[in-house]
């Protein structure tokens, strides 16, 4: 057991090793600082000529922009205080952009240039298409065999067969985040010393060069996973909301089998959200219509506001 005195003595000792360092007259260090909601990023998926996701009667590129303006415009209403970017507000790629890889590289850099405090990119999911067959009926096939050097005309019953396109059930939204496992993958464009890696299509002189000095990229390492904390917190807000509207939710997934460049490439919480099934009738007719857009809106707009109080908490 130590004695009161050794104890009293590794307590203070480290305090005035600090203060050893500190200059005189220095003021004391400020009160560490709530994070704030000052600027949001609405990104609507897709764009011209790039549809997204096709359904029966839309497309992915259309509902999303449809969503992204009512619930920018909601969160306008809500946050007046608060900056809220639009990726894109017409029907094409940001920018007016023809190439999709181009205009995905815009976005996080729009966001990134903002200073963004979040980013919220909206999205359509789909299914690829499903098929099945049945027997419509049956036709007679004629054919021949070889009975010595003879051949022998026969016929035989054979089944009409149909394949038809079957329509989807898969339904349900879903909120992508980057995943945990891949942090030093989006740390590059947080804090980077060489971003020239195609696989990341970024040079050194873009604007995600910040930092080089090792410090620097310890913070920005520290920065990445506290991005990863509140890209989750606000994801299961998102889909939290979703239920609550009578949505069947898929869950939070962290994407790590296919890059998602505007949740790597964005220096700030980040989330992609799957508002629904357009290749399923049910989810798709909900997305097309005025009532399913603004519910969805609202759900995006009441999670932006428990982030917003979580973060002031």
């Amino acid at each position: 057991m130590l004695k009161k005195a050794e104890r009293l003595f590794l307590l203070i000792f480290p305090v005035l090793f600090l203060l050893s360092f500190t200059p005189l007259g220095a003021k004391a260090p400020a009160p560490f600082a709530k994070p704030q909601l000052k600027t949001i990023i609405i990104d609507a998926g897709h764009g011209l000529p790039d549809p997204g996701a096709e359904g029966d009667e839309t497309n992915e590129a259309a509902i999303t922009l449809a969503i992204a303006l009512k619930a920018g415009k909601l969160l306008e209403d809500a946050l007046p205080d608060c900056k809220i970017i639009y990726t894109r507000t017409g029907s094409g790629l940001p920018g007016g952009l023809q190439d999709l890889r181009e205009a995905n590289r815009l976005r996080a850099r729009m966001a990134n240039e903002a200073h963004g405090d979040l980013f919220i990119s909206i999205h359509c999911n789909s299914t690829g298409p499903s098929y099945r067959s049945k027997v419509t009926g049956y036709t007679t096939q004629t054919y021949y065999v070889k009975k010595g050097k003879k051949k022998v005309k026969k016929t035989r019953k054979v089944p009409v067969i149909k394949r038809y396109k079957v329509a989807s059930t898969t339904h349900g939204t879903e909120t992508y985040i980057w995943a945990a496992n891949r942090n030093d993958a989006k740390k590059q464009f947080v804090n980077t010393e060489n971003d020239d890696n195609d696989e990341f299509g970024e040079k050194e002189d873009s604007s995600y060069h910040y930092f080089s000095s090792a410090e620097a990229k310890i913070m920005a390492s520290l920065r990445t996973r506290k991005y990863f904390n509140n890209s989750l917190t606000i994801a299961n807000f998102v889909e939290d909301e979703f239920v609550k509207a009578g949505r069947y939710s898929r869950g939070v997934k962290q994407r790590d089998w296919e890059q998602i460049w505007v949740l790597q490439a964005t220096a700030m919480p980040s989330i992609l959200i799957e508002t629904g099934f357009i290749s399923t009738p049910s989810d798709e007719n909900y997305l097309n219509s005025a009532d399913g857009q603004k519910e969805t809106s609202i759900c995006i707009k009441n999670a932006v506001l428990r982030y917003k109080a979580y973060l002031e908490r």
